[in-house]
């Protein structure tokens, strides 16, 4: 047989109204649905193991182990089977109607329009797909006997009867002919490939506006182009037989597959195709985003039996990964469970954060059967390499359940937490009882104050413990340290200083040691640091240690805990709309932040257990340790306590300068806040800080 060469450029009238016309006429779907997905991924590996280049062709990415595992599973059986006409049989007949007609020297048109009739009942997709799918059949068994003819035996006999050319060189001298075709078979596999991707999106979401409309013509006009291209593509494999000398393709071969991939991709790229697709993608998620927050406000607002189901709907995965065993388990752990999500970003869980909670937790899990799961807010965005590692690092440290993938939270629970549970920048610890009921949008507070007596950790239980306090060293202190405490039962006169002015620092502790020695009273002295000051700690503690001029709250985790309590007591007493005016303890609270917020350093003293105490800072806190002289009768009549706070009185001057420094938490501000010198409203300024310490 000799070479086409009465191939025709494309003519004008395949663009016209009037064949499309006759390609709508032929569409005539009996609302069968085929998967074909799995045969796409079939097809995709035909070609591209039948190309030139084995591991690659335009538009088919590279084969992998798991892409092979693909298309042996069930999936690909099932597409095959559960149609009213096996659909082994309709591309094999489309096989023969392409081939036949081509080598016939049948009309490229004609053919064309014949594969529309052959497949009328099917959707647009399903047509592009099996018309493929035949295409593969073909050029999957011309590339595969043309491979192995040099080789094997039985394919040298296959090529003799089919006339296949001679090649010397073997396969590999096939590749310039098969250059332009392969450019083709890549735009098809584009085109086809969005054409699959826009059918599968859910079309209750599709709106029947002008863009939908489009896309319906895109839709046939892709068709109509890849059916084409396949007529095309299957001539040229038919010219290839019956050569027995080397085949050069002619310029119009060469042309006319460039034109077809030219307009097949033009299709693809400049009728916007893809961005179509992309724009509804994001329709689509957007609306399914807000359908999920409004199911997800409305389950946590009714009555359920148990809390897996909200327990599924925030964390929306299965399988947990069990802290202390490292394996995974099913989340039906938490059932009947008190549970406590802990919701942070990668970055904003400190080390010293975990550390206190490791402690509470085992507590927590032995009395209480309370589990705390972390559930990770991660910025899809950025690298998510660094964001896994990241993620698997601070996940080894944590003994409590932990989510598998921090990608499973999904963009509505992630709303939710935001504005539901106010979640900002401050890890929150939010309280689901065994019902499934939220008791408290953040008992991080509740918990760093009062520990596991707080219990269920709810409003109510929270209220009632601040009712039975009062201003007292044991409250400001609580567990963090044994000395401490053993002071407090010895009724010591106990101070607790702070700052990082290794210079006030050394002469205070000097002073206050003489005064204890002169007034000759039982005397404790301890450092409790600074907030946000970790290396420079280090070195204070150093000094303290060298010197041996107190006691130091030794363990910096503690130290960062005394810190972090106080501010959590902040917010605990803001959350019960409490003010300065009315709240004693917020009131001492706020001066001891305050102080801490200067430069300077700063005391307060205690006598034991009771509610005397005294404060002060930076100069003042040396002067009354100096001069004790002046107030030394006094502290004899009437109590060291009180004959020091008259003095402070007495030296108080006008000038001074106070800061407040607090992180936001949960959007909670303090409406106003006092001096704690003069008594009145400071000034309030924005700062923002990195304290990566």
């Amino acid at each position: 047989m000799a070479p086409r060469n009465d191939r025709r450029m494309i003519p004008a009238s395949d663009d016209s109204a009037k064949m499309m016309k006759q390609v709508l006429a032929n569409h005539a779907p009996d609302g069968h649905e085929v998967d074909v997905r799995p045969i796409l991924s079939i097809i995709e590996d035909i070609f591209r193991r039948a190309t030139a280049t084995p591991s690659k062709i335009d538009g088919v990415p590279n084969a992998t182990h798991e892409h092979m595992d693909a298309l042996h599973d069930n999936k690909s059986l099932v597409a095959f089977s559960g149609t009213p006409e096996p659909l082994s049989d309709i591309i094999h007949k489309i096989c023969c109607e392409i081939s036949c007609k081509c080598s016939g020297g049948g009309d490229a048109l004609a053919t064309t329009m014949a594969l529309f009739n052959t497949l009328s009942s099917y959707s647009w997709d399903t047509k592009m797909v099996l018309s493929l799918a035949a295409f593969a059949v073909n050029y999957g068994e011309f590339c595969l006997v043309a491979q192995l003819c040099t080789e094997n035996s039985l394919a040298n006999s296959v090529a003799v009867l089919k006339q296949l050319p001679e090649i010397p060189a073997g396969y590999d001298g096939l590749k310039p002919q098969l250059d332009e075709l392969n450019n083709l078979i890549g735009a098809m596999l584009d085109l086809t490939n969005c054409i699959v991707e826009f059918k599968q999106l859910p079309s209750q979401y599709i709106s029947n506006d002008g863009q939908a409309m489009s896309m319906d013509q895109a839709h046939y006009q892709a068709a109509y182009w890849t059916f084409r291209s396949i007529v095309a593509c299957n001539s040229r494999i038919l010219s290839l037989r019956g050569l027995r000398h080397e085949y050069t393709a002619s310029t119009t071969d060469e042309l006319e597959l460039s034109t077809l991939a030219h307009k097949v991709s033009n299709i693809h790229v400049y009728e916007n195709l893809k961005k179509q697709i992309d724009f509804w993608r994001q329709q689509i998620d957007k609306i399914r985003q807000i359908e999920e927050y409004n199911n997800l406000v409305r389950l946590l607002q009714k009555n359920n039996q148990d809390n897996i189901k909200v327990l599924r709907a925030l964390i929306y995965a299965e399988d947990l990964v069990d802290g202390e065993t490292r394996t995974t388990v099913q989340i039906d752990v938490l059932k009947k469970k008190h549970v406590l999500l802990l919701i942070s970003s990668l970055d904003n869980l400190s080390q010293e954060e975990i550390l206190v909670l490791r402690k509470m937790y085992k507590d927590l899990k032995a009395s209480k059967e309370c589990r705390i799961v972390w559930l990770p807010i991660v910025d899809r965005s950025i690298d998510w390499q660094q964001t896994l590692y990241k993620f698997e690092s601070l996940q080894k440290r944590m003994p409590w359940y932990t989510i598998q993938d921090p990608a499973t939270i999904q963009p509505a629970v992630i709303k939710y937490i935001k504005e539901e549970w106010k979640y900002s920048k401050k890890a929150i610890l939010v309280s689901v009882d065994p019902q499934g009921r939220i008791l408290n949008q953040n008992a991080f507070h509740t918990l760093w104050i009062w520990g596991i007596s707080a219990f269920p950790f709810t409003a109510e239980t929270e209220e009632a413990l601040w009712k039975e306090k009062s201003w007292t060293l044991e409250l400001l202190v609580g567990g963090i340290d044994a000395t401490i405490l053993q002071w407090m039962k010895e009724e010591r006169f106990i101070c607790l200083y702070g700052g990082n002015d290794a210079a006030w620092i050394r002469k205070f502790t000097n002073s206050a040691k003489a005064v204890a020695s002169k007034a000759q009273i039982n005397w404790g002295m301890a450092y409790v640091g600074k907030k946000n000051a970790k290396k420079r700690l280090e070195e204070i503690s150093s000094i303290i240690t060298k010197e041996d001029s107190s006691h130091i709250v030794i363990d910096g985790t503690a130290m960062w805990f005394f810190w972090a309590r106080l501010e959590r007591m902040l917010y605990s007493k803001l959350q019960h709309g409490m003010s300065v005016e009315k709240d004693n303890i917020m009131r001492e609270v706020m001066t001891l932040l305050s102080f801490d917020g200067s430069d300077q350093g700063w005391a307060i003293f205690w006598r034991g257990k009771t509610q005397e105490t005294a404060s002060a800072k930076g100069t003042a806190a040396i002067d009354c340790m100096e001069k004790f002289h002046e107030w030394q009768n006094d502290a004899s009549q009437t109590g060291f306590i009180e004959g020091l706070n008259n003095y402070l009185h007495k030296i108080r001057t006008g000038k001074h300068c106070n800061r407040l420094i607090l992180a936001g938490v949960n959007g909670a501000i303090p409406g106003r806040v006092p001096c704690a010198d003069c008594g009145h409203d400071m000034e309030m300024f924005f700062m923002y800080r990195c304290c990566p310490e």
